[in-house]
């Protein structure tokens, strides 16, 4: 079982000491890969002191994936310091620090809010992918994870148009990227989060939790565990799949007090 031992993994939008994507770089660099992380604040500095590997093997970039020098930067400074990405994680998205994420509904909305979810979410994990399909085509490996969500492919909630929007998006596009490399060594599956416990989650969002058919929210650790088998070299029969990670929400009918029915 080699796992991830060894190989180079890239994980963004992991600044967050509670979040989902540096719970996906912390079991990545635990299970002996060299890691890269990215976030659009300095936080992600102390974020690399506590990954969990040597300081030869981790690298923490500041950019904003938005924009297309951030990106090639990123991919850049990865190459030059750990070498060619094996592994992509796409978790950048859903908020970003200093800015204001709009929610409205769909006849509410400007086109320049709906076009900063689809750029948070789908353009950055478009960005990237492109940024390394070329190099992992040569090589015949390379793994992609893009972090989803139900929201949108599955779920949906009022004032929830762009972001559902873009994560549904982002599940389309891992099947088209899937169906193009797929004879090429190389996979590209979605996570999609329920209602997880990150340090982004609203007392709303912790009380939705409550109500799965599990009786809590998830923790980034939970989806993070599922990425890390996605990223492994174990991981080369599976592609084009979207796995959910939600306590079996999805799947109940009736959403009301679970003591009630379940």
């Amino acid at each position: 079982m080699s796992g991830v031992k060894r190989r180079v993994a890239l994980v963004t939008g992991a600044g967050s000491d509670s979040g989902i994507g540096f719970a996906c770089a912390k079991v990545l660099a635990a299970a002996g890969a060299r890691v890269a992380i990215t976030s659009t604040t300095k936080r992600i500095h102390s974020r690399w002191d506590e990954l969990p590997c040597k300081e030869g093997d981790k690298l923490a970039v500041v950019a904003d994936l938005t924009k297309p020098a951030d990106v090639k930067r990123v991919l850049d400074e990865a190459k030059r310091q750990l070498g060619p990405i094996d592994i992509l994680v796409n978790n950048a998205g859903m908020v970003q620090t200093g800015r204001r994420m709009p929610h409205g509904r769909a006849h509410d909305m400007s086109d320049k809010e709906f076009q900063h979810h689809l750029d948070l979410n789908l353009k950055t994990c478009f960005a990237m992918t492109r940024g390394v399909l070329p190099a992992m085509i040569r090589r015949r490996y390379g793994r992609i994870v893009n972090i989803a969500s139900v929201t949108g492919p599955l779920v949906i909630n009022p004032e929830s148009s762009g972001y559902g929007t873009a994560k549904a998006a982002m599940v389309g596009y891992t099947r088209a990227v899937a169906i193009e490399v797929a004879s090429k060594g190389i996979t590209c599956n979605a996570v999609a989060p329920g209602w997880i416990a990150s340090g982004s989650a609203s007392k709303k969002e912790v009380l939705a939790g409550r109500q799965t058919p599990v009786g809590r929210s998830g923790t980034p650790d939970e989806v993070a565990a599922l990425a890390l088998f996605l990223a492994g070299e174990e991981a080369s029969y599976v592609t084009g799949q979207m796995m959910v990670v939600d306590g079996g929400n999805s799947i109940q009918e009736f959403k009301g007090n679970r003591e009630a029915w379940y």
